[in-house]
């Protein structure tokens, strides 16, 4: 007997710190679902949820053509250190690189400053001999027995990741190969990273920084990825899992596997791609992408509907506002911040006597008090419950009851006692701390980016996002807010529209004055050898899109601009018109050209995408508005007003396009809840989407 597959069934599933969320798509429609995060495994958390939802629709799981996953697990285990016991292999006099690092103070007038600790300590970094120039020649030949001297060590002291990296590999990775060849043979079962292959880009710091993080979270990734594509071949999946990277495009496990370290922010990613495309739906060319969680809080810039990506960022930042207080990665990344803020952000007292909110989390274990699972400490989600935004006895669909006693007894006893105030004004205080947590963290954002805030659309998604967005806009003074369709689990639900795609990059200088077309088709042609052999294992035989870019900047200076170039093969040496679209790009960024100096390109860069032939889903045309039909009657406390006012509660499976509330009123669904202020009005959008206006 034949078993009949129907296409258009695919999986997304993103790990949090507190909740798993997943989403299937199916040619009917969407079903979705969240389960409690199992930090000890978490592929259990996500079997539990894939059995879930797969029930909940009547899909069979071989029935399934794709899984896609995302999860902070990388970023997480930085964090909190809990990687593998890893070394460094460096260059001889080059074993200090980490603890130099920018060489400069990030904060000069802090005397007390601190620095985040290395990964790898200074007992376990170690150097060979060998050197290769700038050019790539080879200057000293590496010295094999200096590489098992120390490899005899990293037997002794139990080493389970080594980093290899060597001045100048970016341009010749010969030693780094050679190293590699050495290591499996001395220390089986030991995982290698190696620079040129994790971060082939000059800077020696920021490169030792991303390979040691690559090598520090890959034996905890590598082992997790495994357990979990055998956990979901064990259930009957037979399509392919597909992850999500930092930048916001799809890869194969196998290349996720080698290279970890490209998925520390591929959650947030989701959220991301998610706004984008809801950006576009409404036509909001600016908006402000907040994505909050049960951990933390996401903030992303959005213009012309498009985020700004970046080729580096920090994990792990001492000051949470102040660069260069973190650890430095060079990865393609959507550009955000993160904060800890989320639903299971813990509140408590400080030595003055302040009431402050994170960036420690309950988690999923113990949780929030609310929870009933040990925890005792009051969160967000407690003072949320207190506040009446939440309904214990509809909580993640019903699945989950909330204790309020238990939440008001953790609000009085951790803020309210020690505040000398009661449990509401403690549950109150905590969630206008948490509020004005994220909207500095916004107006942080947007400053160092030189943008406005007021005209901007707030689009908010994630569990605890659409209870704080409104308040959020208020503070902000934002006139918009929407909530799209599944915010809930909007991560995931983003994972399915992001793009089959891979960046390779590498470094070369280059004065453009003395262009070389032969060096630079050369590089290019290797670029595409490197990302097609990523994107065909996810995309198959589709036709693919390639864009290029190079890292330029006047001969001299310290910092380049990214300049996308065309993509085609170079038939003149003279690179003049590369010049032309570097001062374009400076004048457009700094309102001026330098005349008289040559400009050079560092770093080239080539973007390799698989092309959705998917046709776009059509928007239905806007309906006639109506009232929304409202469930009953609840109390909620008003931030603005200050006190409890009577709020209706609005269902939004009831509620059908065009549907119109004003607030006070609770929007409620399965993954998350809509709180509309009373300065707020409401409606349903053509696509589903919550728009909430503020009222003239």
């Amino acid at each position: 007997m034949t078993r009949r597959k129907e296409a258009g069934f695919r999986l997304a599933v993103d790990i949090g710190g507190t909740f798993t969320d997943i989403v299937l798509e199916t040619p009917h429609g969407f079903e979705s679902g969240k389960v409690l995060t199992t930090p000890d495994g978490p592929e259990q958390g996500v079997i539990d949820g894939v059995r879930m939802v797969l029930d909940k629709a009547k899909v069979a799981a071989f029935q399934l053509d794709l899984v896609i996953h995302g999860t902070t697990l990388a970023t997480n285990a930085i964090i909190e250190r809990r990687g593998a016991k890893t070394a460094l292999i460096t260059t001889r006099g080059f074993r200090d690189t980490l603890e130099f690092a920018f060489g400069h103070r990030f904060d000069q007038y802090d005397l007390e400053l601190e620095r985040p600790e290395p990964l790898v300590s200074r007992p376990l970094r170690f150097e060979v001999i060998e050197r290769t120039a700038a050019d790539g020649s080879v200057l000293l030949a590496l010295d094999d027995d200096s590489v098992r001297s120390v490899a005899a060590q990293l037997r002794d002291q139990a080493v389970e990741s080594v980093a290899v990296c060597f001045l100048h590999a970016y341009r010749n990775g010969v030693h780094e190969r050679r190293v590699r060849e050495i290591l499996i043979e001395e220390c089986p079962g030991i995982f290698v990273s190696l620079s040129h292959e994790v971060c082939p880009e000059i800077r020696e710091y920021e490169r030792t920084s991303t390979t040691v993080a690559n090598a520090y979270v890959q034996p905890l990734m590598s082992t997790y990825l495994g357990k979990l594509s055998a956990a979901l071949s064990e259930l009957g999946v037979e399509g392919p899992l597909l992850m999500i990277m930092s930048s916001g495009s799809l890869t194969s496990v196998e290349t996720a596997r080698r290279l970890p370290i490209r998925l520390v922010e591929s959650g947030p990613a989701g959220g991301a791609i998610l706004a984008r495309d809801v950006a576009k739906e409404i036509g909001a060319e600016r908006s402000v992408a907040l994505d909050m969680g049960g951990t933390t809080a996401k903030i992303i810039m959005l213009t012309d509907y498009e985020p700004r990506f970046a080729r580096s960022m920090e994990v792990a930042r001492a000051y949470r506002f102040l660069a260069g207080s973190g650890l430095p990665l060079r990865i393609p990344v959507i550009e955000m911040i993160e904060i800890g803020a989320g639903g299971g952000s813990i509140a408590h007292v400080d030595e003055l006597g302040r009431i402050a909110v994170g960036p420690e989390s309950a988690g999923s274990v113990p949780g929030p008090a609310c929870y009933s699972r040990g925890g005792t400490k009051p969160t967000v989600t407690d003072c949320d419950l207190l506040l009446g935004k939440l309904d214990p006895d509809a909580f993640a669909a019903g699945s989950m009851k909330l204790d309020t006693e238990k939440a008001r007894r953790a609000a009085l006893d951790h803020v309210g006692i020690p505040a000398s105030i009661s449990w509401a004004d403690a549950a109150g205080g905590v969630c206008e701390i948490v509020d004005e947590n994220m909207a500095n963290a916004t107006r942080v954002h947007a400053a160092d980016a030189g943008e406005e805030l007021e005209s901007r659309v707030l689009i908010a998604t994630g569990g605890a996002g659409p209870l704080h967005a409104a308040r959020i806009a208020e503070k902000l003074g934002m006139a918009t807010v929407v909530v799209p369709k599944a915010a809930g689990v909007g991560s995931a639900f983003g994972f399915l529209k992001a793009p089959v795609a891979y960046e390779a990059v590498h470094s070369q200088i280059m004065h453009l004055k003395s262009f070389d077309a032969t060096a630079a088709n050369d590089v290019f042609a290797q670029l595409r050898k490197e990302a097609e052999l990523v994107v065909r294992v996810a995309s198959g035989e589709r036709s693919l899109r390639e864009r290029r870019f190079a890292d330029m900047r006047y001969k001299g200076q310290g910092h380049e601009l990214a300049v996308e170039i065309p993509a085609r093969v170079y038939e003149s040496d003279d690179g003049g018109a590369l010049a032309e679209l570097f001062e374009v790009q400076y004048q457009k960024s700094y309102g001026r050209r330098i005349p008289n100096l040559t400009v050079e390109a560092l770093t080239w860069t080539l973007v390799l995408s698989a092309i959705d032939e998917t046709p776009a889903a059509l928007i239905p045309t806007t309906p006639k508005r109506s009232q929304a039909p409202a469930l009953r009657k609840t109390r909620v406390f008003d931030a603005e007003i200050g006190d409890f006012v009577e709020a209706q509660i609005i269902s939004r499976a009831a509620a059908p396009p065009g549907a119109e509330f004003s607030g006070p009123a609770l929007v409620v669904e399965d993954q998350t809840t809509v709180w509309v202020p009373s300065s707020f009005d409401g409606h349903i959008s053509p696509g589903g989407h919550v728009i909430l206006e503020r009222k003239r």
